[in-house]
C-alpha cells in the first residue's frame, strides 16, 4: 500500500517565467492586464498588473486560474457551457466561467494555473496560451495517496470504534481538499462539515487547529479572522520528511480533547507507515502503532513485507480455498472469532499460482482443528491447510517465516 507519492507543484522561479511569458504577448497586443499564477489547489503563488491595468481585473484573474487548475481545463469551457444554455455550471462551487484561465502542465499534471483579465476574453486568453507555453520549472513534493488518507481516518476511526465513541474523521490533502470521510452510522450530521474545516485548517496552517482554538480563547478573539481557518481543536498535520503532506480532523467525540487525540492517532498511523523504509519499521525493528493495525484488520492485509518474514492482519469471513507454500511457515495467533482448519490431506484440481505456492479447491482426508481467540497454530512449509468454517469476522496474525 503506498501512502505517500511525489507530485509536481508550480514553483516560485516556474511562476515568474509563465508570467515573464505572458508579459511580453501582453506587450506585443498593447494589453492592460493583471495576471495572476495560482498553485493546484488555486492559491496565488504570483501576481503582476501591467501599466493601465483596470483595478478589479485583479480578483477576476485570481478566479480565472483557479478555475482552470481546481477543474484541470481552461476556464472558457466553463463560459461556453453558460453560453450554450447550462446555467447550472454558475453555481459550481469555486468556478469563475470567464474565458483567460489555462492550466499549466508537467507531463500529465496540472501543477498550477495562470489567470489573464483586463482586456477581451479571446485576449486575455490568448496572453494566458502564452505564459503557458513558457519552460517552467516545478518542485517535487510528497503528497497524501488516496490508501494514506484512508489509513489515517480509518486508524482513527478504529480507536474511536474501541472507545464507543462515533465521531465524524477527515483526511485532507495538503491543500486542505477532502480527501477521505468516515462517517459512522450514529455520527451527528454537524460533525461532516466541521471535521472537514479543522482538518483544512491544520493542512493549510501547517500546525494543529488547537493552536488557533488557543489563540481566540487566550484573548485574541481575532484569530477568527484568519482565512479559512476554524478555531476549533481536533485538526492534526499529517508530516513527512519535514513537509506537511495533509491533516486528520475529527469531531463529534465525547469532548474537544478526545477529538484532537483521535486526530493525533490518525496521523501517526501515516508517520508509522512511513518510518523507515515505508513498510512501517526501521531498521532492526518493526512497530505499529494499535490504531494502525486496527485499520488494518479493518480489512486485512500485510503489515509487514520484508526480507525472511511477512506480518499479515488477517481477516476471514468465509471459508477460503486450500493453501501450500513450499518455502513458507505460517505462524498463526487467533485473535477473535472462531474458525476450523484442515490440515494436510490430498489436494484436488491443483494450481500453482507462484513458484512454491499452490492452491486447491478442496482437501481429501487431513485433520481438522478448531481455532478460538488466543490460540496459536504453526503451519510447516509443505503442509496444505483449509478455512472450511469461519465464524464472521475471524481476526488472526499470521508471521510467514522463509523456510
Amino acid at each position: 500500500m503506498e501512502t505517500v507519492r511525489t507530485r509536481r507543484i508550480i514553483d516560485n522561479d516556474g511562476a515568474a517565467a509563465v508570467l515573464a511569458a505572458a508579459e511580453r504577448k501582453a506587450g506585443e497586443l498593447g494589453a492592460r492586464v493583471v495576471l495572476a499564477v495560482v498553485d493546484p489547489w488555486g492559491e496565488v503563488v504570483e501576481l503582476r498588473r501591467t501599466p493601465g491595468a483596470q483595478i478589479a481585473s485583479s480578483r477576476v484573474a485570481v478566479d480565472k486560474a483557479r478555475t482552470a487548475a481546481t477543474f484541470v481545463r481552461p476556464s472558457r469551457e466553463m463560459e461556453e457551457q453558460v453560453t450554450n444554455g447550462r446555467l447550472g455550471a454558475l453555481a459550481l462551487h469555486g468556478a469563475s466561467c470567464l474565458t483567460g484561465g489555462i492550466p499549466l502542465t508537467v507531463g500529465d499534471e496540472v501543477v498550477g494555473a495562470i489567470g489573464t483579465s483586463g482586456e477581451t476574453p479571446d485576449e486575455d486568453e490568448a496572453i494566458s496560451i502564452a505564459g503557458a507555453a513558457a519552460e517552467l520549472s516545478v518542485a517535487e513534493v510528497p503528497a497524501l495517496t488516496y490508501e494514506g488518507a484512508r489509513l489515517a481516518a480509518e486508524a482513527a476511526g478504529a480507536e474511536a470504534a474501541r472507545r464507543g465513541v462515533a465521531p465524524v474523521i477527515s483526511a485532507v490533502d495538503a491543500g486542505g481538499a477532502l480527501m477521505y470521510l468516515v462517517r459512522p452510522d450514529h455520527a451527528q450530521v454537524a460533525s461532516v462539515d466541521v471535521t472537514t474545516d479543522k482538518a483544512r485548517t491544520a493542512a493549510i496552517y501547517r500546525r494543529p487547529s488547537k493552536d488557533f482554538e488557543d489563540q481566540a480563547s487566550g484573548g485574541r478573539p481575532s484569530a477568527l479572522h484568519l482565512a479559512r481557518a476554524v478555531p476549533l481543536q481536533g485538526g492534526i498535520p499529517i508530516m513527512h520528511e519535514g513537509e506537511v503532506i495533509g491533516a486528520v480532523g475529527v469531531s463529534g467525540a465525547r469532548s474537544a480533547d478526545e477529538d484532537n487525540e483521535l486526530a493525533a492517532i490518525g496521523a501517526a498511523a501515516i508517520a508509522a507507515a512511513l518510518d523507515g523504509s515505508g513498510n512501517g519499521h526501521a531498521p532492526g525493528a518493526a512497530f505499529f502503532p494499535a490504531a494502525a493495525v486496527s485499520a488494518r484488520f479493518g480489512e486485512g492485509g500485510l503489515l509487514l513485507d520484508t526480507a525472511g518474514y511477512k506480518i499479515d492482519a488477517g481477516r476471514r469471513e468465509a471459508p477460503g480455498e486450500v493453501e501450500y507454500h513450499a518455502h513458507t511457515v505460517d505462524v498463526m495467533h487467533v485473535l477473535e472469532g472462531e474458525a476450523t482448519v484442515v490440515l494436510g490431506g490430498a489436494m484436488r484440481d491443483v494450481r500453482e499460482v507462484a513458484p512454491g505456492e499452490l492452491r486447491a479447491a478442496a482437501i481429501e482426508g487431513g485433520e481438522r482443528r478448531d481455532l478460538a481467540p488466543g490460540d496459536v497454530l504453526a503451519i510447516p512449509n509443505g503442509v496444505p491447510h483449509q478455512f472450511v468454517d469461519v465464524a464472521r469476522p475471524f481476526l488472526y496474525f499470521v508471521v510467514k517465516v522463509a523456510a
